[in-house]
């Protein structure tokens, strides 16, 4: 999908959406309820649906099945970052209220920093085909990690103060507390930030590792831009309400990383086929293209929806008196408070250094 026109559109409505849910979030700061994320995940998702269907309506030749093959894959890779964020947000004890503008920003940074990965992929795949190679390689290794994971350390993700985060500690001198959800105060005559800014900024650059994973393996489904660019952002556009959905039931899923490592190996696999079916290495069967089997589409989707539904469906069925992974957490920081205390003065517990 190359046409300017459409790039442009989709982006507006992207940035739109983007907005709109801005908006609603900083009219109202709370923590939503289960109900209502409940109707805001379906609304997104349902949006995605309908995006799919409507360009293969209005453009017939629409690799609709690379679509939806590709926003699965994001989507489910997104709930392995829930994980890292749900961490996050108690070891900065992240008032309720303002999670949701957190993660809002959070991802709206990690949207753009991941469209300028979508972009360079894209062109580095154009010119050097060789990468599919590399793309799988680095898929099958990482899938290897992920398996060797018991599912123990799965669900106790440790959070490190990353570089971003302490660039900002040391340009700035950080509040003790969040100052109503603001991200710059002045204080005593100088400039502050708050938690606030720290916490979006952890999130933010998070994610963006986490793409480091994710966009190779839609590169692995397809290679058309603007499928990996929208695939990504309506992914993302549902993940903060899909953070307030799952994050009681986030410790239950002990198995997802399995069904994740599987996926990431599957397309791995793929990309391998592919790079040998369109060979140029000169050291590589002389440079010559090698007949191999190609995995189709459909198969790819068929698998992952079924990896998928197995690693849930199994992790649900494990884990059914499994305690809160909020309250393990907080008792490994020493039991402390998630609620937002009278005086809104909750101070940040600070990750170890890398």
């Amino acid at each position: 999908m190359t046409d300017p026109s459409v790039w442009a559109v989709t982006i507006a409505v992207i940035i739109a959406l983007f907005i709109f849910d801005f908006a609603v979030v900083i009219r109202r700061p709370h923590e939503p309820t289960f109900k209502e994320s409940v109707g805001w995940s379906l609304f997104y998702i349902g949006l995605a649906v309908v995006f799919g269907i409507f360009l293969h309506w209005w453009h017939a030749d629409f690799p609709t099945a690379e679509y939806f093959a590709g926003y699965i894959t994001e989507k489910s890779l997104s709930v392995d970052n829930l994980f890292v964020f749900l961490v996050i947000m108690t070891r900065f004890a992240v008032p309720p209220k303002y999670r949701s503008r957190v993660l809002l920003v959070g991802i709206a940074v990690a949207l753009v920093l991941r469209a300028v990965f979508i972009a360079a992929g894209a062109a580095a795949l154009d010119a050097f085909s060789a990468l599919f190679y590399v793309f799988g390689a680095f898929l099958i290794y990482t899938a290897w990690g992920l398996a060797k994971e018991d599912s123990q350390d799965a669900s106790h993700a440790e959070y490190e103060e990353g570089r971003m985060v302490r660039l900002v500690r040391r340009l700035y001198p950080v509040t003790d507390g969040y100052r109503e959800g603001k991200i710059m105060v002045k204080e005593a005559g100088r400039r502050m930030v708050t938690p606030m800014l720290l916490v979006m900024v952890a999130i933010g650059s998070t994610d963006v590792l986490f793409a480091l994973d994710s966009i190779p393996a839609i590169f692995g489904l397809t290679q058309d831009p603007f499928i990996v660019f929208t695939a990504n952002a309506f992914a993302l556009l549902g993940l903060r309400q899909l953070y307030f959905l799952v994050q009681g039931l986030l410790q239950r899923l002990v198995y997802l990383h399995y069904g994740l490592a599987a996926i990431l190996a599957f397309i791995g696999v793929k990309l391998v086929l592919h790079a040998l079916h369109e060979n140029n290495l000169p050291f590589v069967n002389g440079g010559e293209a090698i007949h191999v089997p190609e995995i189709s589409t459909g198969l790819s989707l068929t698998v992952i929806c079924a990896i998928l539904v197995v690693s849930t469906v199994a992790s649900l069925l494990a884990t059914r008196n499994k305690p809160s992974l909020q309250e393990e957490i907080k008792e490994e920081v020493g039991g402390e408070a998630l609620e937002e205390d009278s005086s809104d003065a909750a101070s940040p517990s600070r990750g170890d250094e890398k």
